[in-house]
């Protein structure tokens, strides 16, 4: 028997591949996500790991902000946030959630939507967004909920391992357990905040057609993307027939699934 070697696909560049396939839904958890911070108006946020810019978009369309600086490791996120992020408000910069290139104490918010499971050492990460905010100062993160709510990712991995078992370590619900309620709040918890809160966020995530569910994962952007793409035409072929066989098709050929994260959020206490 021949065995197929497994290797991940996390590739994050390109802006117009990312908004179809999570960018979309992604602004619908941060606006849910922003109301449920309520933070003051005028405030200055941190944007870490800011990707295509959906969530300082949504910062500076919702919170009345005095200014958002987002900080991505990705030239291609960043260049593609510059260009659709029309407000004088925001700047952009190249940088690593693990050394942040921002002085201590600068911010009153410092946030991070679907990332801290993709940076090498999310707990160095937490600790350079604490650094990064004033005393009384909110940090706050959201990630997908792969192991279940994330539907459209949980349907496409199950998928996957029906046809190619060896595939299953390649799973975001296998891969990263930090996006569980109590994992989250234990990252915020031991970088020294408090008033730690999880919940969960739904959102629905609506489909015209089966080609608007399948189409975003040839963009090969990120783990599941990345991993279709990686596949020969055949293989590919025969995942996106059982896919279509399996998905929950109403009469109108709409697909009707939901997209839950996890949403953290913490408070920078006195020294």
């Amino acid at each position: 028997m021949t065995v197929r070697k497994t290797t991940q696909h996390d590739v994050w560049a390109s802006g117009d591949a990312y908004e179809p396939f999570v960018g979309r839904w992604s602004r619908r958890v941060a606006r849910e996500f922003i109301e449920w911070l309520a933070p003051a108006t005028n405030a200055r946020w941190l944007d870490v790991g800011c990707g295509s810019g959906a969530l300082t978009q949504t910062i500076l369309a919702t919170a009345a902000p005095g200014d958002v600086l987002g900080v991505d490791p990705s030239e291609g996120f960043i260049a593609h946030a510059r260009r659709y992020t029309q407000d004088s408000r925001a700047k952009f910069q190249v940088g690593d959630a693990q050394a942040l290139p921002v002085a201590n104490s600068s911010f009153d918010v410092a946030v991070a939507g679907l990332v801290l499971n993709f940076v090498p050492d999310p707990a160095r990460a937490a600790a350079e967004m604490h650094r990064a905010v004033r005393v009384g100062g909110i940090v706050a993160a959201y990630v997908w909920d792969y192991a279940d709510g994330m539907q459209l990712l949980r349907r496409f991995w199950d998928a996957v391992v029906v046809l190619d078992p060896a595939a299953g370590k390649l799973d975001e619900g296998r891969r990263f357990p930090l996006c569980r309620r109590e994992a989250l709040r234990s990252l915020l918890n031991d970088v020294g905040l408090e008033q730690t809160e999880v919940r969960a966020i739904d959102v629905p995530t609506v489909f015209k057609n089966f080609d608007d569910y399948w189409s975003p994962f040839l963009g090969g952007q990120g783990p599941a993307p990345g991993y279709c793409v990686s596949l020969s035409d055949d293989r590919r072929v025969r995942l996106r027939n059982h896919l279509q066989a399996t998905l929950p098709v109403a009469s109108d050929g709409t697909i009707h699934l939901r997209a839950r994260a996890f949403a953290v959020r913490g408070v920078k206490p006195a020294c």
